[in-house]
């Protein structure tokens, strides 16, 4: 955008008399900004303005792609996305005025503030979408946006895994099967408990606890909790430790939180092995085996004082099933590994059994859910 566009935007934005401005009043106001406008030049900047008027502007048609999952602005240049798994530059090109608008418009209705002291932002966009911004210094070449969009069209679980996996893990989750989701960034881990958590019986009430709603269940009776970060005006932070502990007087048929990486680990241990059977919770790691190894680390780390071989025990009798998803190299995200957690593995010795892999099903699963371990015991 030029000068004038972003002092006419910034102009127009801040205007709330009388109904929102069409074209012919922007234009009317370009040409009285600068009469010497040919009717190209001002019919281009009608439209940057009213771009940047609605929405997000220049992103907006990016945001409407249904094959568009992320956005990332790299400070000025091209605006880059990932499509079908693999990235790409657009055509859209922003200049620093362009970034320092999309900012402004994308903090303000979050209550925060982007500015060299609070230089990390971290939310969701009116319409679900996780967004992150970074901007100087800490962004060296200038402020970064990276949004991450939803599906919106939900994904089967046999999109993600043969059909014979696939009804392993439904009737896994019909059987209240304690699941653990695992995976590397964008590997695929929230849409596969996504449609994990859709073969949840109706009538059950489901509890969501997330860092950012990103879960989008058809279910009649979801309860969705949202953490939240300390704000530059004495807003209280509220973790996702926090909110799984009140979940749990919240009546909860099923628990999911969306994503286990702090002190929250224990929380969900010991909800799975006191009752809260049926639970779904996803964790970066890079196998079933390595998924297990971190929920323990990040238990050890809420300083709770249990031994590591108390936590390994308490590990194998709450969980069920390990399910790991990797993207390909040709941005297809699928299952590649289902793993039975093993009760009463020696020491050394690999807490899981693989159950399946990327080529389907390679064994059964001897316990389908806590509920038949007990029976079993």
């Amino acid at each position: 955008m030029s000068a004038l566009e972003v002092d006419l935007h910034r102009v127009l934005a801040a205007s709330t008399d009388g109904p929102p401005p069409d074209d012919e009043r922007i234009a009317a106001l370009v040409r009285a900004a600068d009469p010497l406008r040919s009717a190209a030049e001002v019919a281009r900047s009608v439209a940057a303005v009213r771009a940047h008027l609605e929405g997000l502007g220049p992103l907006e048609p990016l945001l409407r792609c249904d094959d568009v999952t992320d956005v990332m602005v790299n400070g000025p240049g091209p605006v880059w996305v990932e499509r079908r798994g693999r990235l790409e530059a657009t055509e859209v090109v922003l200049d620093r005025a362009d970034i320092d608008l999309l900012v402004e418009r994308i903090v303000a209705p979050l209550g925060r503030r982007a500015d060299p002291v609070h230089a990390l932002v971290d939310g969701r966009l009116a319409d679900g979408s996780r967004v992150h911004v970074v901007v100087p210094p800490l962004a060296v070449d200038g402020p970064c946006i990276t949004i991450r969009r939803f599906a919106t069209v939900p994904i089967a679980l046999e999109e993600m895994a043969s059909p014979a996996v696939a009804a392993l893990l439904r009737d896994a989750v019909v059987g209240r099967a304690n699941l653990v989701v695992s995976g590397a960034t964008g590997s695929g881990k929230t849409t596969l408990l996504n449609a994990l958590a859709a073969a949840v019986p109706a009538g059950e009430r489901i509890i969501t606890v997330e860092d950012a709603a990103e879960l989008r269940l058809g279910a009649p009776h979801v309860v969705r909790l949202e953490s939240r970060t300390a704000g530059p005006d004495g807003v209280v932070e509220v973790t996702i430790r926090e909110l799984v502990r009140n979940a749990l007087r919240m009546r909860p048929d099923r628990l999911v939180v969306g994503e286990v990486r702090g002190a929250e680990a224990f929380d969900l241990l010991a909800a799975m092995s006191t009752g809260h059977d049926g639970s779904l919770s996803t964790v970066h790691a890079n196998g079933a085996g390595d998924a297990l190894h971190r929920l323990q680390t990040l238990v050890l780390m809420a300083g709770v004082g249990v031994p590591a071989g108390a936590v390994r025990e308490q590990l194998a009798a709450s969980l069920d099933l390990v399910v790991h998803v990797e993207r390909s190299a040709d941005g297809t995200r699928s299952v590649v590994e289902v793993a039975e957690v093993v009760a009463g593995a020696a020491e050394g010795a690999p807490p899981v059994r693989v159950v399946a892999d990327r080529q389907g099903l390679v064994g059964s699963v001897v316990h389908l859910g806590r509920r038949s371990r007990q029976r079993a015991a």
